[in-house]
């Protein structure tokens, strides 16, 4: 029997929706419906739109002292339910078991608690000249989250949103909308104020549209694919709204000759790619190596894909699992095809299922070495396990064809410190992580060029949420 969730989280209560409409919830691995979930409408937008509007001028004057205690209720619930967000995570977008339990919860409970170090100690007025500068909550936002971190993008979104007194209608990808529902039900116990934060499943050209073109939301932050979020920004632009976006990645992997250990950081280079089932917008996609040191690479390269078990999310032993959807599968599998007719020289992997998996959406781990930057598989985020390498000539031209894309997440270097350091800061990316430094939540994330713009995390993340106001002759 599925399991429904088929309300939506509306003004502190749990509502029928407005529409009749409902969907199946695919597990990946099965390719068989698990859940059920209602389709919401323009109606359910509104009603949640104007709940959070009227919600908003008592929470934009609540205390940093009463935010932090639901914050800290927020995380305590999390963490007493994380059996279950982190089956409901592998269940929908099939992560192992091993990683939703980890990573996919916990970065979700790590964006909540980071957020209180930083509303305790900032500053929300200042004294400049004769005036005062005074940081305000930026109103009703409105969230579009994305199926492949679900936790953690709504988390990211939600932590700060709350810390900075705003209110919110969230609308989860309809892919993996289990563990925001889940979310949903420990913030309804958390003792938020009724409409502060308020839930409406549904798809993104009808849920999605209606609250980027809400006139009653202030802000409007989006995670997703390039495409999609051209057009959250048209909806938004005729209300003339703050839109923040995180988009699609190319993320460039520099080897340097120099890097203290090749090997490990050929091998770890592998890992990362593949990690998530290669589902992570700022995954490093494009390998660049020394031309000198190709063939070794490859061999490196061909032998840690070899260890990445492909299989069942509940087994122990399963690395990756599935990718989320059909349509998903089937866009990388014709990606790889081209890849192969364009002339890359396929080192693992290649198209079909891995061995002994008839169903589900399973992706053979693959990589290519020989690409140049002009192919399809170098240019286009292809979200899936499929590593590319390229050979680079020197310094300069590592630089250039790393930033010879219209993306601009991320960036990985390894090699001598001061040498890395120096790669780094020429790379046209929002974020670069030196000798496999991994995420920092204190720190900003966010993409140059047509990976989005605005940030998420730490401060700059929390400011997203603040507007500026001057008062002349108060100082």
């Amino acid at each position: 029997m599925l399991k429904a969730y088929n309300r939506f989280y509306i003004n502190g209560s749990w509502q029928e929706p407005a529409g009749r409409g409902l969907l199946e919830v695919i597990n990946p691995a099965t390719e068989q419906a698990f859940a059920t979930i209602s389709l919401g409408t323009a109606e359910d937008v509104d009603a949640a739109a104007k709940a959070a509007r009227a919600a908003f001028d008592a929470w934009s004057c609540s205390s940093v002292e009463e935010r932090i205690e639901i914050i800290q209720n927020i995380i305590a619930g999390i963490k007493a339910r994380a059996g279950e967000f982190a089956t409901a995570i592998s269940d929908e977008m099939g992560a192992p078991m091993r990683l939703s339990s980890t990573a996919q919860v916990g970065s979700g409970i790590g964006h909540f608690q980071s957020i209180i170090p930083i509303l305790q100690h900032y500053r929300f007025e200042e004294n400049r000249g004769n005036s005062r500068v005074v940081k305000e909550p930026a109103g009703v936002c409105g969230f579009i989250t994305p199926w492949n971190w679900p936790l953690n993008q709504i988390a990211c979104k939600v932590a700060p949103a709350l810390a900075a007194g705003c209110t919110m209608v969230l609308k989860p990808s309809e892919l993996a909308p289990v563990s925001a529902y889940l979310l949903a039900e420990v913030i309804a116990e958390a003792g938020l104020p009724a409409g502060v934060f308020n839930l409406v499943n549904g798809d993104g050209p009808t849920v999605g549209a209606a609250i980027s073109a809400h006139p009653e939301i202030d802000v409007v932050s989006f995670t997703g694919s390039t495409r999609a979020g051209r057009e959250v920004a048209r909806n938004a632009a005729e209300g003339i709204k703050r839109v923040t976006q995180e988009l699609g990645g190319k993320s460039a992997n520099i080897i340097l000759d120099d890097a203290e250990d090749f090997a490990r950081a050929i091998s770890g280079g592998v890992v990362g790619c593949f990690g998530n089932s290669g589902q992570s917008c700022n995954a490093p996609t494009r390998m660049l190596v020394p031309e000198s040191r190709m063939e070794e690479a490859v061999e490196i390269a061909r032998a840690a894909a070899a260890k990445a078990t492909v299989g069942d999310p509940k087994a122990e032993t399963t690395r990756m699992g599935p990718v989320v959807s059909e349509a998903q599968y089937n866009k990388i599998q014709g990606l790889i095809e081209t890849g192969i007719k364009e002339g890359a020289k396929l080192v693992a992997g290649g198209p079909g299922r891995p061995d002994g998996l008839e169903s589900g959406y399973y992706v053979r781990p693959t990589v290519f070495a020989n690409v140049s930057n002009d192919m399809t598989i170098a240019r286009e985020e292809i979200f899936g396990p499929v590593l590319c390498i390229l050979g680079y000539k020197d310094d300069e031209d590592a630089i250039a064809i790393a930033n010879d894309t219209e993306y601009g997440l991320s960036g990985y270097v390894s090699g001598e410190q001061s040498h890395a350091d120096s790669i780094a800061r020429r790379l046209r990316t929002g974020n670069v992580h030196i000798n496999g430094a991994g995420p920092d939540f204190a720190a900003p994330f966010g993409g140059y060029k047509k990976s989005g713009n605005g940030r998420e995390w730490g401060v700059e993340g929390f400011e997203e949420f603040l507007e500026t106001k001057a008062i002349m002759g108060a100082a």
